[in-house]
């Protein structure tokens, strides 16, 4: 990827970047990044000399016919992990378990704490999973990490990308060897995961919500149901006022 549509990326988009210094030259460590598009995974990446693993839906690797299969030969080709979201928690142990996989072997992992992608541009409250399990079960130090303006480069849903430069901060790496083996302990994940998203909104300069993404959108998507419902009430009444069928 890196020599292939890495060096295509940076050629037409021109990233620009800010804190490379803080990504170490060789051993582990976990870069947790806002989430605004799905280019998101591939100019962070590009930008760095190291590779890094992010864990993806197993759907992309199973996808039947022909986009199926050329997606699921893309995701492993650039060393993607496959999570079976269809568990009873979801999501969470496999990314938990692939994230110390990762680690474990001295290696970068990448992870959104939102848990996928603003519906709106601004910061969502982080998951206190994935991301506080990993470091605290492994002690390897978190990167905060800051994507900008990639969703407006591919907003949800567009296919093409629009040709613009993008951003990248990459913080100073947080350490919490102090809560060590305090992973169980439920307000030590969720005091680790609020302040790394802190460092986070101080780099990005995005707005913070503190709601999860997935609730926003759950929400959003409510809002426009009844919009469209009223909106049918209402020419519906129209119609039977001027005596034409509804």
């Amino acid at each position: 990827m890196k020599f292939s549509i890495g060096g295509s990326l940076k050629l037409a988009f021109r990233p620009w970047v800010e804190g490379l210094e803080n990504i170490p030259a060789e051993g582990p460590a976990i870069l947790a990044s806002n989430h605004l598009s799905f280019s998101d995974s591939f100019f962070l990446p590009a930008v760095l000399d190291r590779k890094v693993t992010f864990i993806a839906k197993a759907e992309y690797f199973t996808s039947p016919g022909v986009k199926g299969k050329l997606t699921a030969a893309f995701f492993k080709g650039v060393g993607q992990l496959p999570v079976d979201r269809s568990g009873a928690r979801g999501a969470g142990e496999a990314a938990i378990k692939s994230g110390i996989e990762v680690i474990e072997r001295g290696e970068l992992f990448g992870i959104y704490p939102e848990g996928t992608r603003s519906p709106d541009g601004r910061l969502y409250r982080g998951k206190p999973g994935g991301l506080a399990r990993v470091a605290l079960a492994t002690g390897a130090p978190v990167i905060p990490v800051a994507m900008i303006d990639t969703e407006k480069i591919q907003p949800p849903g567009k296919v093409v990308p629009k040709l613009m430069r993008p951003g990248i901060r990459i913080g100073k790496p947080l350490d919490f060897s102090r809560y060590h083996g305090m992973d169980g302990d439920r307000f030590i994940l969720r005091s680790v995961t609020d302040e790394v998203m802190y460092e986070i909104m101080k780099l990005s300069g995005q707005e913070y919500v503190d709601i999860y993404a997935t609730a926003a959108k759950r929400q959003m998507a409510d809002a426009e149901k009844a919009e469209k419902a009223e909106k049918a009430e209402k020419t519906g009444k129209a119609e039977k006022a001027d005596g034409k069928p509804e």
